[in-house]
């Protein structure tokens, strides 16, 4: 099975939710234009990273979402993409995944909180696992953070998903741990990973994108510059992740009993 993913590599304008959701509109146009079934945003993708102002955004967001469940409609294309929530009086960075007929198929809440920026002030974090199912198969999501966590990954892996998709906001000064970390979990979960970052300056934080689609052999079938906002669109073929699996049998070679922590 094949399918086409778009990865839409914005600059995010800071607190401006009107005009990023203008800047996204055509994107999601231009990908169904070139056959694309999905379209990756970045993380908190209307508002950029202002937590503080939660609350603005939470209202905001849910006020924009039918214009974006229209949008998905419209042009019979999956959106994913992250943004503010608000969930039995706790904020979430939940990553909300649209179906082409206009319905929230799926939401997942980050579950690694970032605490280099005071991330557990402001959010409460997710508790589980998201496998979203699509007509050519089925996706983990994960949001920014998650990467440095390949217990997450290998979960995904483990429950046999052939791709992970991830959406960020990862800055350029660490740009080069979020590209090699693409690489080892497609590599070491032999499955694609599509992910998707945003560039240029949100308030203080300089952003490096580097979106990129990685193959089951971690080789860039796609990738981002570190400055330039894009749509990188790419066409993958899922049946590349049995054959590796077939190839080198790592998840029957593993030996949970011996390193599995409860």
């Amino acid at each position: 099975m094949k399918t086409t993913i778009s990865l839409a590599q914005t600059n995010i304008q800071l607190g401006d939710v009107e005009g990023n959701l203008s800047s996204i509109l055509p994107l999601v146009k231009e990908a169904a234009g070139q056959g694309s079934q999905l379209i990756l945003l970045p993380e908190l993708w209307s508002s950029g990273y202002d937590l503080e102002n939660r609350e603005k955004y939470h209202h905001e967001n849910q006020r924009l979402l039918p214009l974006l469940l229209k949008a998905a409609q419209n042009s019979r294309i999956w959106i994913g993409g992250s943004w503010i929530e608000k969930e039995n009086g706790n904020f979430l960075n939940t990553f909300l995944l649209i179906d082409p007929q206009g319905n929230i198929a799926a939401k997942y809440s980050k579950i690694h909180l970032f605490g280099l920026m005071d991330e557990v002030q402001w959010l409460k974090s997710g508790n589980s696992i998201q496998i979203a199912s699509f007509p050519w198969g089925s996706a983990g999501l994960a949001i920014c953070y998650d990467l440095r966590f390949p217990e997450l990954f290998r979960r995904y892996g483990i429950e046999g998903v052939p791709v992970t998709l991830i959406v960020a906001q990862w800055p350029t000064r660490r740009i080069d741990h979020w590209s090699t970390l693409l690489r080892a979990r497609a590599i070491e979960n032999q499955m694609f990973i599509a992910a998707v970052n945003c560039v240029g300056q949100i308030g203080k934080e300089l952003f490096g994108g580097k979106s990129a689609v990685i193959n089951p052999w971690g080789e860039a079938i796609t990738e981002g510059s570190e400055a330039e906002a894009c749509l990188l669109t790419t066409e993958i073929d899922l049946g590349e992740v049995q054959r590796v699996r077939q190839w080198m049998p790592v998840f029957k070679d593993r030996r949970p009993e011996i390193y599995d922590a409860e």
